[in-house]
C-alpha cells in the first residue's frame, strides 16, 4: 500500500512540476526540425507528390520546375522585377545577336519578314561557368575520369549517388548546349518539345531519324555519344559561342531560351549515367541533376524531403538594381546589388494533406504557403470593394499576402465538329452564344475558387501583349458594360438567342424532341459532385438537357483524341508571355482530330488562322495589336469556347520572408528569397509553447483523490500501533 501511494504521489508531483516550465526555453516540443539547424539560413517548404522528371530535356511540369530550374541554367532568363515580362542574359555576355537570311543566303533586315528563310541566333556564354560537383565529372591522378566503367559488381553494390565519394567539376562550353539541343533531337528520350522545335530548328527532324538507327545498331544500355552526330542548323563556333539556325522568322525563340528544355548537359553526365544497372538504382538524371545554376539537389528522399543547397562553384549573379516604379516603396530593391543566393539551403517535406501543410505553415515550420479551400476563411477576406487582403488573425501573425493573375485560361470548348453544337451557321452560333451567357462563370469563381479568378473575355490573360482591359476589352456577344464594369447579359437574352437558334425552351422546334447535349467530365471523386451539379444547373435555366459522362483523365483524353467529346472543360497555362501562345489553341490547323494538336475544340475560320499566320511571328506593335482585335472579333463572334476565367493565385509568407514578387514566367526565383531566421525562431517559440495546464490540472485532481487515502492509511497505522 505504501508503494502504491509513493507511486501516485510521485506522478502527481512530476505533472504539477511540468507546469513550472517556464517559455524562457527556446525550445519547442513539436518542432520537426533538429535543433542543430536553428538559426540557420534555411528555407523550409513542402511538395506533394515526387517530381517524375529531373532531367531538363524531358521535364514539363511545374512541380517539376520547382527544383530543376534552381538547378540547371539555360541562357536566358526574364527579369525578376520588371513587367512586362522582360527576357536578360542568364549564363550569356549579352541578348544573342540575330540575323535574317533569304533562301539564296543573302542577309537581310528582319522588318523584311516575307523574304525571311532563316533566323540564325548566335549565343555568348560567359567563361569561369562551373558545373557543381558530381561524380560524373570526378578525374582522378592520370587524368582519367573514374566512374565512367564502372563494373557491375561496383553498380551492385550501390545505393545512392552519394556512394561515389569522389566529385569533380568543370567549364561550362558552348559544346554543353548543343549537347543538349541534341539530347532533345533524340527520340529515346521523349522530350516534350520534340515536335515544336523540329518544326522549326534546321536539321532536328533529321538528326533524330539518324539517332533511331544509330540506337537499333548499338543496342539497349549502350552509351551513343551525341558528339559524334551533327546537327546542321546548331553549330559551336568557338569554347564560348553556339549559332542556332530556326526556319523563318520566330521570335518566340527567344523565350524558349529561358526554359530548363535549353540548359547545358555536359556529355559526362550523358554516358556515366547510362551505364546498365545504374537506372534500377534510381541512379539517372530524372533524380540526380547536374547542372551550374546557384543550388544542387542534395538529397532526394521523396517518400521524406527533398534538399537543395548552395553550388559551391556557383559563378555569382547580384539582386536586380531596377525594376517598377512602386518596387522600391514595396521595399523590393532593399537588397539591389547584392550577390545572390540569399539562402544557404531549402528543405522541401513531402505534405499530402493540406491540414497538416496548413497548420504547419501556422506554426512557423513552412516559410510560406498556398491557401485551400479550407483554409481560405481563416486566411483571407474580401472588402466592400472585392479587394483581398488578410485577416485580422493572420496580421496579427505578420503575414504577408501575394495575389496575381495567372498567365493562365480554364474554358468551357464545345467541339466544332459536333452537328448540333459546332459549324459556323448562324444558328449553331446563336445556340454557342446562349449557352456563353447561361453558364456564370462569376458565380463559379466566387463557389468554387473563393473568388480567385476573373472572367476571361477572350483567351488572352492580363499581362499578355493584345489584352485590352475596360470596355473596349469585352466580350460584346456575352457582356454588356454598366457602371464602369462588364455586366453579364441576362438569362432572357439566352432565351432569345435559344428561340433565333431554332430550340425555344431547349426543344427542336423542328422535331419536337428536347435537346440533350453531352458534357464529358474528369470526375476523380465526390469532390467532383458540386461542380458537376452547377454545371447542369447553367444549362438548365435555358432549358437545355445536360447528360454529364464521367470518366478519368486518360479516357477524357482519348475522346477529345477521337472528337467524340461534345462540351468540355479544359485549361492552359503559358509557356512563355506571347499571344501566339494562346491563339494557336484555336488555330485550325492545330486541331486535336485532325493533327493531334492542343487546337481542342476543333475550331476551323479560314479568316482567322490566315491572321494567325500573320499575327504569330510578329514583333510587338501597333499593327500586330491591330490583328489581334480583329483575331477577337472573329472568336467572339464564332464562339467556339465559354471563355471562363483566369485564376488567381494567392499565397502567403511569414514576416521573416523577404523579397516576395509573383513572377508568372520564371521558375528560378529561389535565389532571390531572403530571410531573417532569428526572427523566425523567435516566433516558432512564442506560437508553439507546450500547453502544460491541462498536465497541472491533473496532477491536481491526483493530489485531492489520494488524500483521503494517506489520512486513512495513517489512522490504520495509529490504531495498529495501540
Amino acid at each position: 500500500m505504501l508503494s502504491k501511494l509513493s507511486g501516485c504521489l510521485v506522478i502527481a508531483g512530476f505533472a504539477v512540476g511540468l507546469v513550472s516550465v517556464t517559455t524562457d526555453s527556446h525550445s519547442t516540443w513539436n518542432n520537426p526540425y533538429t535543433s542543430s539547424d536553428a538559426n540557420k539560413n534555411i528555407l523550409y517548404s513542402s511538395f506533394e507528390e515526387r517530381p517524375k522528371h529531373l532531367d531538363p530535356v524531358r521535364s514539363y511540369s511545374s512541380d517539376e520546375y520547382s527544383f530543376i530550374a534552381q538547378i540547371y541554367e539555360p541562357p536566358l532568363q526574364y527579369h525578376f522585377l520588371k513587367r512586362p515580362y522582360t527576357l536578360i542574359p542568364l549564363t550569356v555576355v549579352d541578348m544573342p545577336t540575330v540575323n535574317y537570311f533569304t533562301d539564296s543566303g543573302e542577309e537581310i533586315d528582319g522588318r523584311e519578314t516575307a523574304r525571311i528563310a532563316y533566323s540564325e541566333y548566335q549565343f555568348r556564354i560567359n567563361p569561369a561557368i562551373r558545373y557543381q560537383p558530381h561524380p560524373a565529372l570526378a578525374r582522378g591522378a592520370d587524368g582519367g575520369y573514374l566512374y565512367h566503367a564502372l563494373s557491375a559488381d561496383k553498380i551492385a553494390a550501390l545505393h545512392g549517388l552519394a556512394d561515389l565519394t569522389e566529385q569533380g567539376t568543370r567549364e561550362l562550353i558552348a559544346e554543353d548546349y548543343v549537347y543538349q539541343i541534341k539530347r532533345m533531337a533524340d527520340p529515346h528520350l521523349h522530350s516534350p518539345l520534340t515536335g515544336v522545335m523540329g518544326e522549326y530548328i534546321v536539321g532536328f527532324a533529321e538528326l533524330g531519324s539518324a539517332l533511331v538507327s544509330a540506337r537499333k545498331a548499338l543496342g539497349p544500355g549502350q552509351y551513343l555519344d551525341l558528339r559524334e552526330y551533327p546537327l546542321s542548323g546548331v553549330q559551336v563556333v568557338d569554347r564560348y559561342t553556339y549559332r542556332i539556325r530556326v526556319r523563318g522568322k520566330y521570335p518566340q525563340f527567344l523565350y524558349w531560351q529561358a526554359m530548363p528544355f535549353f540548359a547545358p548537359m555536359p556529355w559526362e553526365a550523358d554516358l556515366f549515367y547510362s551505364q546498365p544497372g545504374l537506372e534500377e538504382k534510381n541512379i539517372t538524371l530524372d533524380w540526380y541533376p547536374v547542372g551550374t545554376g546557384p543550388f544542387m539537389l542534395t538529397e532526394n528522399n521523396p517518400n521524406l524531403r527533398m534538399v537543395m543547397e548552395r553550388n559551391p562553384y556557383f559563378h555569382g549573379e547580384t539582386y536586380p538594381t531596377g525594376g517598377e516604379d512602386d518596387d522600391r516603396e514595396n521595399g523590393l530593391l532593399a537588397d539591389a546589388g547584392r550577390p545572390l543566393p540569399f539562402i544557404d539551403r531549402a528543405v522541401y517535406s513531402l505534405e499530402k494533406e493540406t491540414i497538416p501543410r496548413w497548420n504547419k505553415f501556422l506554426q512557423g515550420y513552412y516559410d510560406n504557403s498556398g491557401i485551400s479551400s479550407d483554409s481560405f476563411d481563416q486566411a483571407v477576406q474580401f472588402n466592400v470593394q472585392g479587394e483581398a487582403a488578410l485577416t485580422d488573425e493572420m496580421r496579427e501573425r505578420g503575414m504577408n499576402l501575394a495575389t496575381s493573375v495567372s498567365a493562365s485560361i480554364y474554358y468551357m470548348g464545345f467541339n466544332m465538329r459536333n452537328p448540333v453544337l459546332g459549324g459556323d451557321s448562324e444558328p449553331a452560333r446563336k445556340l454557342r452564344r446562349a449557352i456563353s451567357i447561361a453558364v456564370d462563370f462569376e458565380e463559379f469563381i466566387s463557389i468554387f475558387t473563393n473568388g480567385r479568378g476573373i472572367p476571361a473575355q477572350g483567351p488572352l490573360p492580363p499581362e499578355i501583349f493584345g489584352y485590352r482591359s475596360g470596355r473596349e476589352g469585352i466580350n460584346p456577344y456575352v457582356y454588356d458594360w454598366a457602371d464602369g464594369k462588364p455586366r453579364r447579359k441576362p438569362v432572357s437574352e439566352a432565351a432569345r438567342l435559344l428561340v433565333e437558334a431554332g430550340y425555344p425552351n431547349g426543344v427542336d422546334a423542328q422535331t419536337g424532341n428536347p435537346l440533350v447535349i453531352h458534357f464529358e467530365a474528369v470526375a476523380r471523386g465526390p469532390d467532383d459532385k458540386a461542380r458537376l451539379n452547377w454545371i447542369r444547373k447553367q444549362f438548365s435555366k435555358i432549358g437545355l438537357q445536360l447528360v454529364i459522362r464521367p470518366t478519368d483523365y486518360n479516357r477524357f483524353r482519348e475522346k477529345m483524341l477521337n472528337g467524340s467529346a461534345e462540351v468540355f472543360m479544359w485549361g492552359w497555362n503559358a509557356d512563355y508571355p506571347d499571344p501566339e501562345n494562346f491563339f494557336f489553341l484555336l488555330y485550325g490547323p492545330n486541331s486535336k482530330v485532325e493533327a493531334q494538336g492542343e487546337n481542342a475544340s476543333n475550331y476551323q475560320n479560314p479568316e482567322f488562322d490566315r491572321l494567325f499566320e500573320r499575327m504569330k511571328n510578329m514583333d510587338n506593335s501597333p499593327q500586330r495589336q491591330e490583328i489581334i482585335d480583329q483575331m477577337m472579333t472573329i472568336i467572339r463572334r464564332d464562339a467556339p469556347w465559354i471563355w471562363g476565367f483566369h485564376p488567381k493565385s494567392f499565397a502567403l509568407f511569414h514576416s521573416w520572408y523577404h523579397n516576395v514578387k509573383p513572377n508568372l514566367m520564371a521558375n528560378n526565383t529561389l535565389k532571390y528569397t531572403r530571410l531573417e531566421p532569428q526572427l523566425r525562431e523567435k516566433r516558432r517559440t512564442e506560437w508553439n509553447q507546450p500547453v502544460l495546464w491541462p498536465l497541472g490540472l491533473v496532477g491536481g485532481v491526483i493530489v485531492i483523490s489520494i488524500i483521503p487515502a494517506v489520512v486513512s492509511f495513517r489512522n490504520r497505522e495509529k490504531r495498529t500501533a495501540l
